[in-house]
């Protein structure tokens, strides 16, 4: 975070004058809470504004706005809850806290008559909360759609593009910086969940669970799925789905999904983000831009302390999230209805089809399109995408599926969302 916290600090500092102008007053950093003095930095902030306790921050009643760009949960959400009961208004990048603890923190922060703002962390410098929260205030969303993470975005376009494997894919995205050491949060799709959990609280007016939402991320894809879904005409992305069944329900997820080529989400490539908003007024509209990086989430968080301050300035009162009135619940990923592609692995035998056929029928799944590759070995792989139906009715499948003899191994399952 140390590279965030300098580029912050830079704006502030170079575009200080253009500031003064739009805000009609300044804004003064007055401290910045570090580890160590003696950690040797790659890059220069002014020394006098150092320090190494929390404590010189949230006692100081000179400070009005903290910018929290820890990261991680502790100790962020603790140091985040300490100054909004110290009065101070809270500016944060931290996907995580916010969609874990937003019903405790917001709850809180009107207790204490300041606010929370959070912009960099969703899409980095994607204006979506703000999308959400002002321009679409007159509309009932219906629905979201997101490429949300970076990092497995340009995993997929490698792969797609360079016909590479994900480990490979993997490796490069690692060797160029997109990629942690440890990329567990980003390919296993938590971190676009959290994402998806943030706007779908804001979107719906409910405070959502994030550690209920249905979650996969993209370890499983190979070459072959790739390359099925090209002929097919799709394109696979990790999708963050948010949906207004009715006044009582949502549905919300993360998983890889078939795109359809003629979606112009299918073209977002590299670490590009987008989303993609069905509102009941506007209809369809998409935001789309770098959604990582330093610099643009640094752009969201400057945006942030500014309109903090124009709050401050001109004593300006209005809520910043959902305040949960709606209450909407969770339907049940077994009760989600959608297409499917599935790739097995089968002994190349006679009447094996037929089998598997009857399973799909005795469980009302109906096939849409068969693809059998002839690689003239005795095993070999069958592809199929079914019509939409129940996720049971699937799970139910394919636990038959398992228990026939020439089905060696259902390799993938892969959701078919058409919109």
């Amino acid at each position: 975070m140390e590279l965030l916290v300098v580029c912050v600090y830079n704006i502030l500092t170079e575009k200080r004058d253009e500031i003064k102008r739009k805000l009609g007053e300044g804004i003064e950093i007055k401290k910045i809470l570090v580890k160590s003095k003696d950690k040797g930095r790659k890059y220069k902030v002014d020394d006098s504004l150092i320090t190494l306790n929390y404590e010189d921050i949230i006692n100081d009643p000179e400070i009005q706005i903290i910018v929290e760009l820890i990261g991680g949960e502790y100790p962020a959400l603790n140091y985040i809850k300490e100054a909004i009961n110290n009065k101070k208004n809270i500016v944060t990048a931290n996907k995580l806290v916010i969609a874990k603890y937003a019903e405790e923190i917001f709850k809180l922060a009107k207790k204490n008559k300041v606010k929370v703002y959070y912009e960099g962390s969703v899409g980095a410098g994607i204006p979506i909360i703000k999308t959400l929260k002002e321009s679409m205030i007159a509309n009932k969303i219906k629905k979201i759609y997101g490429i949300l993470n970076g990092t497995t975005n340009y995993i997929l376009t490698e792969m797609i593009e360079k016909h590479v494997t994900f480990k490979e894919a993997l490796e490069e995205a690692q060797k160029l910086g997109y990629a942690e050491s440890n990329p567990y949060f980003d390919i296993s799709g938590w971190d676009a969940a959290y994402k998806i959990g943030i706007l779908s609280s804001l979107a719906y007016e409910t405070f959502i669970d994030v550690n209920s939402l249905h979650v996969e991320g993209i370890e499983k894809i190979e070459k072959e799925d790739i390359e099925i879904s090209e002929e097919l005409g799709y394109s696979i992305k990790l999708l963050a789905i948010a949906k207004n069944i009715n006044d009582k329900t949502l549905d919300i997820r993360v998983h890889p999904t078939f795109v359809s080529q003629k979606n112009p989400l299918s073209k977002i490539n590299d670490v590009y983000n987008v989303v993609q908003i069905h509102g009941d007024a506007v209809g369809d509209i998409m935001i789309y831009g770098k959604g990582a990086g330093e610099m643009p989430t640094a752009s969201a968080v400057v945006a942030d302390i500014m309109e903090a301050s124009k709050s401050i300035k001109y004593k300006i009162e209005n809520e910043q999230i959902s305040n949960g009135v709606n209450g909407q619940k969770l339907i049940s990923i077994e009760d989600v209805e959608n297409a499917f592609y599935i790739r097995l692995k089968v002994n190349d035998k006679p009447g094996v089809f037929a089998k598997i056929a009857k399973v799909f029928g005795d469980n009302e799944v109906s096939i849409a399109s068969v693809i059998q590759k002839n690689r003239l070995t005795p095993v070999v792989p069958i592809f199929l995408l079914t019509h939409p139906i129940r996720e049971k009715n699937l799970k139910d499948a394919i636990k038959s599926l398992e228990k026939i003899e020439d089905v060696i191994e259902v390799k993938n399952i892969i959701r078919v969302e058409d919109f």
